[in-house]
């Protein structure tokens, strides 16, 4: 059982808790994920990991409540246990020698870019945040961007805070001007990465997207994670979750994506009546 030592909520639909697990605060690193079960009789789902204490033993993970298992883990208290909390997973990202290099970050995404400009800035390269959001009421982590940023800039797509439009037009906007980086790494939404990486491949600069896609052991075994990357299949939770952006099929990786859309949908609707029917 691990315990949660601390709940933040970021927005009305995203929460970030600490976890008590010293041993995978012990190994953690950028880029990394975990598995998680709620309770005994819960599903397993992935949630990378968007900080570590490795004095205190406590892992940082930032979720959206989009389903059931992410409903009734956001039902959980400071104090509460949850089953499992299996990792670090994955390949850390490959941050090494990079001096210039642009973070971008979509909606909850960003709480999983964060972590990489953080390392980078501790290795001290040049960092270019950009982050975007539907709207100001969605925004998260804008102070923690900017204190590892050396240039920072906030969009929202309504224009409500920040400067209007997606995350691609400022960096159209650089690229244009004759801007490089070692690497553009892009984290979030799968619509969101695949226009960024049409957007720098016209420019011939290099882009690493992270890939999130449905898991359920974490080790390879199920399959569940694939991808086509140049033509190849690669499984996510083992070869990943970092991709060269331009070798992805993101039109299967969506596809795929909302073939549980009904499953997951009666899922939640299920655990919903069920908390409804407790405070009755």
């Amino acid at each position: 059982m691990y315990k949660i030592v601390r709940k933040k909520s970021l927005n009305p639909t995203v929460t970030l808790m600490d976890i008590d697990a010293p041993l995978v605060a012990k190994k953690a690193k950028p880029g990394q994920f975990i598995i998680l079960r709620v309770d005994e009789d819960g599903e397993r789902i992935p949630l990378t990991i968007a900080g570590y204490d490795r004095e205190k033993g406590t892992v940082t993970i930032i979720f959206q409540v989009v389903g059931a298992t992410t409903t009734l883990l956001n039902h959980k208290n400071e104090g509460a246990y949850i089953q499992d909390f299996v990792g670090p997973l994955g390949t850390p990202s490959h941050l090494d020698g990079l001096k210039k290099v642009c973070v971008i970050g979509g909606g909850v995404g960003c709480a999983i870019a964060l972590p990489v400009a953080q390392a980078l800035h501790e290795m001290g390269a040049e960092v270019t945040s950009i982050v975007g959001f539907r709207n100001q009421d969605l925004v998260i982590l804008e102070d923690e961007f900017k204190a590892c940023s050396d240039h920072f800039t906030m969009m929202t797509d309504d224009g409500s805070y920040g400067e209007k439009g997606n995350v691609t037009v400022p960096l159209k906007e650089m690229l244009e001007k004759g801007e490089r980086f070692d690497e553009v790494i892009a984290i979030g939404p799968l619509i969101m990465m695949k226009f960024v990486c049409l957007t720098t491949k016209e420019y011939g600069q290099k882009t690493t997207v992270s890939m999130n896609p449905i898991m359920v052991d974490g080790t390879g075994m199920c399959g569940g994670c694939r991808l086509s990357v140049g033509g190849e299949t690669k499984f996510a939770c083992v070869d990943g979750p970092d991709f060269d952006g331009h070798l992805v099929d993101f039109d299967e990786a969506m596809s795929r994506s909302r073939s549980y859309a009904p499953f997951e949908r009666h899922a939640y609707e299920e655990t919903c009546n069920l908390f409804a029917k407790e405070v009755q």
